[in-house]
């Protein structure tokens, strides 16, 4: 286990000079506008298209993991590139951290993972947050404040473990770049935790707005769970094995109980 990931969390300096404090400001942009705040502007449009379409946000149909072609070959490639796609965007957020100094296991990335210090946590954390994210999903339908979610409409052979590959996926990017990236070069820029905590949260609620008032409302407390767990023990796994654990059971789930059960919408 290295040292680092040992002491508790890491606070890096901030950044003393202007010009080091303004290559921080446009490297956070940047990384933005090519991952999930472009997302973020995007989700924000789609609700409100959703809310000026007839029957409301409660009347439109959103899928996740929707088929891109009719060829199933062709379909394959299509989602593996999505797959690479969001794992290139937590490279990029690794790479920028390392090339500041900061190494994977000083957010958390150790090598070697612990039962009790990423693999129990990463349980937990997916059944606190997943089994009321379920709940407030259905309520909010209900309250015609979300749109039906899809979470899969793939048809072929390969379905499953390509949905695995996708949670986690989603996973590697939004846990790394939403949470270990963003607040530690929030903290570089002299940030309170508090502070950076809230714009990570209200980031990662945004770019789920798609699916509604419900969804960004569910996102921004799973993102503030999440951070601050992040901040207070300093190890990333445990997020991330818990999102890919809820995306894995929602996208599996979903596949096998739509149209057995009433309760799913």
């Amino acid at each position: 286990m290295c040292a680092a990931a040992e002491s508790g969390p890491v606070w890096p300096k901030p950044e003393s000079s202007e010009p080091e404090r303004r290559g921080i400001r446009f490297e956070i942009a940047v990384v933005l506008v090519v991952t999930f705040g472009l997302s973020g502007a995007s989700a924000a449009l789609s609700l409100l298209e959703s809310a000026l379409s007839p029957g409301g946000v409660g009347g439109q149909t959103v899928a996740l993991n929707p088929s891109r072609a009719a060829q199933s070959t062709i379909d394959l490639f299509f989602q593996l590139l999505s797959v690479a796609r969001l794992l290139g965007w937590a490279a990029l957020g690794l790479y920028l951290l390392w090339r500041s100094g900061i190494a994977p296991h000083a957010i958390g990335l150790v090598r070697r993972l612990r039962w009790q210090a990423d693999v129990l946590p990463g349980l937990v954390l997916a059944a606190v947050i997943g089994i009321p994210g379920l709940g407030l999903y259905l309520v909010a339908h209900a309250l015609g404040v979300s749109v039906t979610i899809v979470p899969s409409s793939l048809e072929h052979w390969w379905r499953l473990p390509v949905l695995v590959l996708s949670a986690w996926a989603n996973a590697a990017a939004e846990e790394v770049l939403v949470v270990g990236y963003l607040i530690t070069r929030l903290r570089a820029l002299g940030w309170s935790e508090n502070r950076s905590l809230l714009a990570s949260a209200l980031l990662r609620g945004s770019y789920h707005l798609y699916q509604g008032l419900g969804g960004g409302v569910g996102n921004l407390v799973m993102g503030l769970i999440f951070g601050r767990y992040w901040q207070h023990t300093n190890r990333l796994w445990p997020l991330l094995l818990a999102h890919a654990i809820i995306d894995s059971v929602a996208y599996i789930g979903y596949t096998f109980l739509h149209g057995h059960v009433s309760w799913l919408p």
